[in-house]
């Protein structure tokens, strides 16, 4: 059996996080291997974004990050900033707009992100294999051994950018989590997240909307999302159900505002300068027809506001400012743009992600419990996460 070739680094995955690890770590001089089972590096960032990729967010801070160490994120984002990553992008020449919210986009396509961290790779040296999964890996004696169908390769350093199992159309799996727990790294429970709800019961009778959006306020919790919302024949998505997913948990409620501009009293001061306007009718001036029509039925206050008693006109105005809604559950990871949970940040050094216990594993990416709000917020944790490892590597004593 021929002995394995060796690197210095050996990083499974070929996603933002992975890459940017590669070339951070090979540019500083290290011999990087990527290894990937998908036959086509950056998958996920070419779906993103609607095909443009929306590759950062210029609001990006620790506090739109979701982990059970909300400080964990702080240092690798701090050293790598949204301005860093489009310094990245204007160097490589790639023209792109801000949308809402702080929201980066290609002006082209997302495969030049995904060109732009290839070239940075071959600038380093970095060596890719790609389209076979890797077999058995062991560690011993300071190194850690990968087996793969194109021969065995080791280093003494391995990291995980593998990503979480959302997308599974995609390639995804629970990879991570499995190598993790190899090496005895804790796993705090996956869940799908930025991910669509679902209805049912007496609220099924929402999903007659499908297809109907509005600008909203999404609540659960303390948490609270100014954006569109969309009903589907399942139950609710759009940007603002997304963004809440990831503080839903089975069981709650979530409050929906529907009129997020309308001032406390509109109602019964609708009543007092419109007295012969009916609900639906002053609805339908606010909210898609249909949506008004329903909210209207669901309320069931008919005929003229000058006939409604005030004290049901504000009742009707609180629900309408706070409707509750009980999901039964949300479309999984097959629908889910991310996932919640994964390696628990307790293993891992905030500054290098490299394993307290396991020198020389690392973990980035989406395959750590960080996980960011919707708009960009994610691939700058992978940017950041990827940047952060690649530095240690090239500086730890391998």
């Amino acid at each position: 059996m021929p002995a394995p070739v060796t690197f210095d680094a050996i990083i499974l995955g070929a996603g933002g996080a992975g890459l940017m690890c590669a070339a951070v770590a090979g540019q500083r001089g290290r011999r990087v291997l990527v290894i990937d089972h998908a036959a086509e590096p950056g998958r996920k960032i070419l779906i993103s974004g609607g095909g443009r990729c929306n590759f950062t967010n210029i609001h990006a801070a620790p506090d739109r990050y979701l982990s059970a160490n909300p400080h964990f994120a702080k240092s690798a984002l701090g050293r790598y900033l949204p301005d860093d990553f489009i310094a990245l992008v204007n160097r490589h020449g790639i023209a792109w707009h801000e949308k809402t919210l702080g929201q980066l986009f290609c002006d082209g396509s997302a495969r030049q992100i995904v060109a732009m961290l290839l070239a940075e790779a071959e600038r380093g040296g970095v060596a890719l294999r790609l389209g076979s999964p890797v077999g058995a890996i062991d560690h011993a004696d300071g190194q850690f051994r990968v087996a793969h169908p194109a021969g065995a390769v080791c280093a003494p350093a391995l990291v995980i950018a593998t990503g979480g199992p959302s997308i599974p159309k995609m390639g995804a799996t629970d990879f991570a989590y499995r190598l993790a727990r190899q090496f005895g790294l804790p796993i705090v429970e996956p869940r799908p997240a930025l991910v669509p709800l679902t209805l049912g019961g007496d609220e099924t009778l929402f999903r007659t909307l499908s297809g109907v959006a509005a600008p909203v306020i999404a609540r659960c919790g303390k948490a609270r999302f100014r954006e569109a919302a969309l009903f589907t024949h399942k139950g609710l998505s759009g940007p603002a159900i997304l963004q809440i997913s990831s503080y839903w948990h089975p069981g709650e409620a979530i409050g929906i505002n529907f009129l997020p501009d309308s001032d406390r009293g509109w109602l019964p001061q609708a009543k007092h300068s419109r007295p012969r306007v009916q609900l639906q009718s002053l609805l339908a001036a606010q909210l898609p027809a249909r949506l008004a029509e329903t909210l209207a039925e669901r309320l069931a206050l008919p005929g003229e506001l000058a006939n409604l008693p005030n004290r049901k006109l504000e009742d009707a105005e609180q629900k309408l400012a706070n409707w509750r809604f009980t999901p039964n559950g949300s479309e999984g990871y097959a629908k889910a743009e991310v996932t919640l949970g994964g390696i628990a940040t307790t293993a891992l050094s905030s500054q290098t992600l490299e394993a307290r216990k396991v020198p020389g594993l690392y973990a980035i990416g989406e395959a750590v419990d960080v996980t960011g709000w919707l708009g960009g917020y994610n691939f700058q944790w992978a940017w950041a996460s990827g940047w952060a490892a690649g530095q240690a590597l090239s500086t730890n004593a391998l």
